[in-house]
């Protein structure tokens, strides 16, 4: 997905280090008063008035994302969704980023602005103000690494702790869309390589491409349960799968869960999907990953608040810590949930 060949091609070097961050960032307005001071100086100044919340992730080409497949402007939105999403996943609200690059010579400037225009499409959706980062050169290949800074007030921040036994487990949106999305996208991929001039048609796929490609962070989820009024007790973004979610949960609070098969949301696409690749719904969502919906606990006392919500499914509830973790499938069978999400220190990924 890098500039055609017989595109114009601008090196790096070209700018330099600091002519290349001013022309990357020229098209990012400010729109927080807690942004004192963005891109321009030493370090960037905020004013926040309440809690601040922090996350970081580095993505590497090659372990996170294979430009085969998936378009610089889409890596850079998803790159600010992965870091979004754990700052909704506290019950706070996303303010700011900061982008660090590392590129090879085989980019060139028009790459690095394509992966900017989806920076900059995350921030202007996401309300995101980006006030600082740095560029380098790499010997290999593009890494990627971007920080989120938002704020909260106190009593309103929510950790993986506080899930109680009796808790009800709940769920945003639908799962497995994402992972079944790579699958297609890694068989088109096995296809060009034996017939480069094959034509994918992935309108059949477009929804868990794009859950794949350009997911989205579910600050609307955060905002929902605010005009709900409904606080979670606990809370966490689903980006390895959800039997490891859980368990993060279930460690952190010390309790334990009943999940039941038969309540995970799935979009129909993903179900035949996964009837297409002959691969089991649940593991997917089970183990699948990248799908940066919010799992949270609620007590069960507001339970009729979320009731019939089309963007909330009940799937299960925690237990003491003594009858530990499990899957309640539709047989009716239990079995212990076992933490199998994506690891990228994994030999065999």
């Amino acid at each position: 997905m890098l500039a055609d060949k017989n595109e114009e091609r601008t090196s790096l070097e070209k700018l330099g280090e600091f002519g290349l961050i001013e022309h990357l960032t020229k098209n990012f307005p400010i729109t927080h008063k807690s942004t004192r001071k963005g891109i321009g100086d030493d370090a960037a100044v905020l004013n926040y008035k309440n809690q601040t919340v922090i996350s970081t992730d580095l993505l590497v080409e090659g372990v996170h994302f294979d430009l085969s497949y998936m378009p610089l402007k889409h890596l850079g939105y998803k790159a600010v969704m992965v870091n979004l999403s754990d700052i909704y996943a506290m019950n706070a609200i996303a303010q700011h980023i900061t982008v660090s690059i590392a590129a090879s010579n085989r980019f060139p400037l028009e790459a690095l602005e394509e992966l900017y225009e989806g920076i900059a499409l995350a921030c202007k959706n996401y309300s995101i103000d980006l006030i600082g980062g740095d560029t380098t050169s790499s010997t290999k290949g593009l890494l990627l690494s971007i920080t989120a800074l938002g704020q909260q007030i106190e009593e309103d921040i929510v950790y993986r702790k506080g899930a109680q036994p009796n808790d009800l487990l709940v769920v945003s949106g639908d799962l497995g869309a994402a992972y079944m999305g790579l699958q297609v996208l890694e068989r088109e991929k096995e296809v060009f390589k034996v017939n480069p001039n094959s034509q994918p048609d992935l309108e059949p796929y477009s929804y868990i491409v794009e859950r794949q490609l350009k997911p989205e962070a579910r600050k609307d989820i955060v905002e929902l349960l605010k005009q709900l009024e409904v606080r979670p007790k606990a809370m966490i973004d689903i980006s390895d799968g959800l039997s490891s979610e859980i368990l993060h949960l279930c460690k952190n609070s010390n309790v334990g869960c009943n999940l039941f098969e038969d309540k995970i949301p799935f979009d129909p696409t993903v179900i035949s999907a996964t009837e297409e690749f002959k691969i089991d719904s649940t593991m997917v969502a089970l183990s699948g990953g990248e799908d940066y919906e919010l799992l949270f606990t609620i007590d069960q006392k507001d339970f009729d608040k979320i009731k019939g919500n089309p963007h909330l499914t009940v799937i299960g509830h925690m237990t003491d810590v003594s009858e530990g973790a499990h899957l309640i499938t539709r047989a009716n069978t239990k079995i212990p949930l076992t933490a199998q999400g994506w690891n990228s220190f994994s030999e065999s990924e």
